[in-house]
């Protein structure tokens, strides 16, 4: 579900007629404030990674710009139409597109399981193969990412964005919410990837509520963004039935570690 059509259905929920006398109900801002210039202390972290051009609002023109020619091969998981219809026919207008969702719908070819590509499509199928608010409801997205890269031919793109920071939608259907870092996992270079660019979008604000533990209630949750994404190349064939996941933890232990200042000795606290 995108952000629009979630704060569409959360209004409605709360659109009850007041009884009679009763004030008018409380104005947004009220709750959470008005935007201004103060927000953007909320958002400082150098070490958080925004994207160059995979932004929310640009991530389906440079799709166009750059892999429109010649007739891409197309898979679209998640393209059932909910919030939009069919973008692809705006940017993509050449393509051979597969559109693959769950259930059945508008804009969607082939029903089936993300997890099981293999089950409905030969290796190395496609060109492109995309998905827009779909990692957040996949039980098992890395088995997902060992499929996408089993389809997706050597010289393709994925192309992915999904959610940091949002609210719970489409329950019980939603398992995860990713980071820049997250996807950057996922699409790594032992299943063959190289990664264009990532980052997150769009940012928020946000506090602890009335209704949380007393001692957090009214605290700022600052480094809140909405949107995740990345863009990366398969640049070379990998033998899928060879890989494990527990191969990454070695050479992620190498080139990063988790903070070593954020315990309590090391930060004299």
């Amino acid at each position: 579900m995108g952000l629009r059509r979630f704060v569409r259905n959360w209004q409605a929920s709360r659109r009850l007629p007041p009884p009679a006398n009763d004030p008018p109900p409380v104005r947004a801002p009220a709750i959470a404030g008005e935007p201004s210039d103060l927000d953007f202390q909320m958002h400082v972290n150098p070490s958080t990674k925004r994207p160059r051009f995979a932004r929310h609002s640009g991530i389906w023109k440079w799709i166009g710009d750059n892999l429109a020619e010649p007739t891409p091969r197309v898979l679209e998981l998640g393209s059932r139409s909910v919030v939009s219809d069919a973008l692809w026919r705006s940017f993509l207008p050449g393509c051979s597109y597969v559109g693959f969702d769950i259930l059945t719908g508008r804009n969607v070819d082939v029903v089936g399981d993300a997890h099981r590509l293999r089950d409905h499509f030969e290796p190395e199928s496609f060109d492109l193969v995309m998905a827009f608010a779909v990692f957040e409801h996949l039980a098992m997205p890395w088995i997902v990412v060992e499929e996408i890269a089993r389809v997706l031919a050597v010289g393709g793109h994925a192309v992915i964005e999904t959610h940091f920071s949002f609210s719970e939608h489409e329950l019980p259907w939603h398992f995860f919410q990713f980071n820049a870092h997250a996807l950057e996992v996922l699409f790594c270079p032992e299943l063959g990837f190289e990664v264009i660019d990532s980052g997150m979008d769009n940012p928020i604000i946000g506090r602890f509520s009335k209704a949380a533990d007393p001692y957090l209630q009214g605290q700022l949750v600052p480094e809140l963004y909405c949107h995740s994404s990345i863009i990366a190349r398969k640049v070379r064939p990998v033998d899928l039935d060879a890989f494990d996941w527990r191969a990454l933890i070695p050479r992620l232990a190498g080139a990063s570690m988790y903070p070593l200042d954020s315990d309590m000795e090391r930060s004299g606290r």
